[in-house]
């Protein structure tokens, strides 16, 4: 026998005791985007390198150190996605979605970043994200803030998540406080660890970011990029925070927050949580204005968020909510003979029909009433439908709630839907 082969290292399988936790919480998703009359758009997991470098920008950490990049047989560079905003904005410029438009859009499936896996954070992971574009005003972040409210408290976790927001203005409002940040360190270079050191000249912002516990209290007393900003960058600001109240969605103004890509501007946003340890950031997005104009559209307005579905898992998981998902209302029909196994076919068909959001098992390899029982537990099914000889010769149906300490009933196999219908609702 030759040596099993593993799973490259942070990319995890998904068993089928799990898949049903995923596929409940995707359909909260699903139903959500519905509601607030967003529409699907898939784009390739794969896309020039060049997409990338361009939007997210060279001196990230992303670029820099974290994406998968390799040559095709073409000799072309090509990258896994790490983040899907730039291969949606370039999906929609291809396809001509943007001009004289407005969109409202969302997509989920797997990203990839060669990141030290850990708890909470793996190479391949899985993003459902939302963007929006034609939009300028701050109601366009506020219906999206709304949209991911709804979402955890839909889930069951709104009390354990907080907004964290702030505003990064307009790029010419940028450059000026980049000055002013880059001075500021400069005059405390030594208290920079190496890695603010190098992106002091590159990338500065992103040494607000920095999780070093050394850092904390200079960043705290660095000059803030609120207090540059001009009349109509916090107008704007103004009003998403009135917005927010409005709604009555908690916030915090957090001054360092400045996300990881360097096409954001305006509006951005983190929903953290203190129950995960240092993954603690479980969505975020902002305002993108510049992103469609540098891939070549006409200027659009665009804002977006994307979350993860690992750690939202996760969360629900800490907090004990996955048991309540994944509780199931379907039956296992347990049969005791060959003529049983066909009959439990057909009853199993025209159960379907008549229920179609109902989970029916079907047992299709005999076994003792024992061991068929233990399947039928196992399986997460409510109730268990015993098909055996007397049933079948009386045009009867033997049913036990597998859920609840109730005796066993028996009733007509032609009312078995209207039993169904009662019982389950």
């Amino acid at each position: 026998m030759g040596d099993k082969i593993q799973a490259i290292r942070g990319m995890n399988d998904i068993t089928p005791e799990k898949t049903a936790f995923w596929r409940s919480v995707e359909s909260s998703f699903l139903n959500c985007m519905m509601r607030y009359g967003y529409q699907e758009i898939r784009f390739p997991i794969i896309e020039s390198s060049q997409l990338f470098k361009r939007t997210i920008g060279e001196v990230t950490d992303i670029v820099e150190k974290e994406m998968y990049t390799f040559n095709d047989l073409n000799g072309d560079s090509i990258t896994l996605r790490p983040e899907g905003t730039a291969g949606c904005v370039r999906a929609c410029i291809e396809n001509g979605l943007l001009y004289n438009q407005q969109q409202k859009l969302w997509y989920m499936g797997p990203m990839f970043r060669h990141e030290r896996p850990q708890k909470g954070r793996y190479r391949q992971f899985t993003q459902f994200a939302v963007e929006a574009f034609g939009f300028s005003g701050p109601e366009a972040e506020l219906e999206l803030i709304s949209i991911c409210h709804r979402l955890w408290t839909q889930l069951g976790f709104s009390s354990s998540v907080v907004l964290q927001i702030n505003t990064l203005g307009e790029l010419a409002e940028r450059q000026k406080y980049k000055q002013i940040l880059v001075q500021y360190f400069k005059d405390n270079f030594n208290t920079l660890d190496a890695d603010s050191q190098k992106r002091l000249d590159r990338n500065p912002l992103r040494i607000l970011d920095s999780k070093n516990p050394e850092m904390q209290t200079l960043i705290a007393n660095a000059p803030k990029l609120i207090d540059v900003l001009g009349p109509q960058s916090r107008a704007h600001f103004d009003r998403f925070c009135e917005g927010l109240n409005a709604l009555k969605i908690p916030f915090t103004i957090n001054p360092f927050l400045v996300r990881g890509l360097d096409y954001y501007g305006h509006t951005v946003f983190e929903w953290v949580t203190d129950k995960l340890g240092s993954q603690a950031t479980i969505c975020g997005g902002g305002r993108y204005d510049i992103l469609v104009e540098q891939l070549g559209g006409q200027p659009t307005p665009a804002v977006g968020f994307a979350l993860g579905m690992e750690r939202i898992l996760l969360l629900m998981e800490t907090l004990n909510l996955d048991q309540q998902v994944a509780e199931k209302s379907g039956v296992f029909i347990i049969t005791t003979s060959e003529i049983g196994l066909l009959k439990g076919l057909v009853l199993a068909d025209s159960i379907r029909t008549a229920n179609p959001t109902l989970e029916v098992h079907t047992n299709i390899v005999g076994g003792s009433f024992k061991s068929q029982f233990k399947k039928a537990d196992k399986s997460g099914a409510r109730l268990a439908l015993v098909l055996g000889d007397d049933e079948i010769a009386n045009h009867k149906l033997s049913i036990k709630d597998l859920r609840k300490e109730t005796e066993q009933i028996t009733i007509e196999q032609n009312n078995i839907n209207q039993f169904l219908h009662d019982y389950l609702g």
